[in-house]
């Protein structure tokens, strides 16, 4: 877009740097842009080639512009290709942390540059609001996670693990509450722990804090938080992602096309968490077992281990011939959005990151709730606290065919399941007929603090 067209208000919007985080800061891009804001969207290249794509596939234009980070050269174990969470060997994490945080005097140039009215940052990088102040340019933070799983981060990283919870049905045993508790306190980068960099970002955010969440099912916990945290919490609806045009999308609605209504199963626990060949093992004969039809999205991580690995190696022997048609197993992209509208779905075996849990709700599809890592566990209790899903419990630890297999037929088939059925339908009618009433509450809110 020419400049002299430009509409007065731009916000630059600098999102953590994984899929997870720099997803829903686009679909925030693109609501806000229908608001007649300006969006400059800033990451590293290896992020931006994704949503160039995404853009290029929309049924409409947004006012986006695209904006490179540069990482400094600084560490030669992180590559380009590393200048993201996707696929990042672990032990490089907290060096990748590191390297974002040498991005602050390219970022200073180029608020210099662009000179946007505020800036949007992420949960992560507290230099990003001190260079923004240091330009004379508001700046907010923006949560993509849930209320419950943040009320909870913040309630046991500033208590004693032993103190009692204010929401015990979304509580964990106390070992849990210490894993998380160090993951927040003890895991560095640039001396600053995960907790210091959250509260710094939390105190310097003008004025309020947008999260991405729902009044309807999170009330209690968006203000306990802003309570809890001295800001408030301005939830922005669900924002989730738009269905987009993709040449190869005829192939899974005419498969889905076939099935009876409510009769499928989705399976994808996300980009960024890649199964053992064990769970995998586990969840194929769970999907075999319960004799649903199904669409099961199977991720390996990096290319080194695609190219050593195929699907068919990793999978039970004889899998795929014994499900045949009854299932469609998939190395990497579907069109996530177009199957969860389908009238065929019926349920969600899901990892339950939060952005998919709201497409989820949003679509009234059953979660069956699989939860691995980080914020996930919370989000599995918070769906089966609204009522619109089932976790599938773990067996010393680990997820089980058999139980897998029984949780799949409630769901999907059977009467018990009935009630999850009706409560997910209820949700997804009720979201709608609201729309975006959060959302242009936070919209409201952006503008007056602008204007102040």
């Amino acid at each position: 877009m020419d400049t002299n067209q430009q509409p007065k208000t731009s916000i630059l919007m600098l999102p953590w740097l994984a899929h997870g985080h720099v997803s829903p800061f686009l679909e925030l891009a693109k609501k806000l842009s229908d608001k007649n804001f300006y969006i400059y969207l800033c990451s590293t290249p290896v992020n931006l080639k994704p949503v160039r794509e995404s853009l290029a596939n929309q049924n409409k234009t947004y006012s986006i512009q695209l904006v490179d980070l540069h990482l400094p050269n600084a560490f030669p174990q992180l590559p380009p290709r590393y200048h993201t969470t996707k696929n990042l060997p672990p032990n490089l994490m907290n060096t990748l942390k590191a390297a974002f945080d040498g991005a602050k005097p390219a970022f200073g140039e180029i608020l210099k540059t662009l000179k946007p009215n505020l800036v949007v940052y992420d949960f992560i990088q507290a230099w990003a609001p001190a260079v923004a102040e240091n330009h004379n340019i508001k700046s907010v933070l923006f949560l993509a996670g849930c209320a419950a799983s943040v009320a909870y981060m913040v309630f046991y990283s500033r208590n004693n693990p032993t103190v009692q919870y204010p929401f015990p049905a979304l509580d964990f045993p106390e070992i849990e509450r210490q894993k998380m508790a160090q993951f927040m306190h003890m895991y560095t980068a640039n001396g600053l722990t995960n907790f210091e960099r959250f509260s710094e970002c939390v105190a310097r955010s003008t004025k309020m804090v947008l999260i991405k969440t729902l009044s309807d099912i999170e009330v209690e916990h968006i203000d306990f938080l802003s309570g809890f945290l001295g800001k408030e919490m301005v939830p922005v609806g669900p924002i989730v992602q738009e269905p987009t045009n993709n040449g190869n999308d005829s192939v899974f609605m005419d498969w889905l096309n076939k099935k009876d209504p409510s009769s499928v199963v989705y399976a994808s626990f996300g980009t960024e968490y890649f199964l053992s060949v064990e769970e995998m093992e586990e969840i194929a004969y769970g999907l075999e077992l319960s004799g649903v039809s199904f669409v099961w999205v199977v991720r390996f991580h990096g290319d080194d281990f695609r190219a050593k690995l195929s699907i068919e190696e990793v999978l039970p022997e004889g899998f795929l011939e014994r499900v045949g048609e009854r299932g469609m197993v998939v190395d990497g992209w579907v069109p996530q959005a177009k199957i969860l509208q389908h009238p065929s779905t019926g349920g969600f075996l899901s990892h339950c990151g939060w952005s998919s849990t709201l497409e989820g709700m949003i679509n009234g599809v059953p979660i069956i709730a699989m939860p691995m890592q980080l914020d996930q566990p919370m989000n599995a209790k918070l769906v089966v606290e609204v009522g619109v899903g089932i976790e599938v419990p773990r067996v010393d630890g680990k997820f089980k065919r058999g139980e897998l297999t029984r949780v799949i037929k409630e769901v999907v088939k059977q009467e018990q399941g009935k009630e999850v059925r009706m409560k997910a339908t209820e949700l997804s009618h009720k979201l709608k007929e609201r729309g975006d009433m959060d959302f242009n509450f936070a919209a409201d809110k952006l503008v007056q603090l602008l204007n102040e």
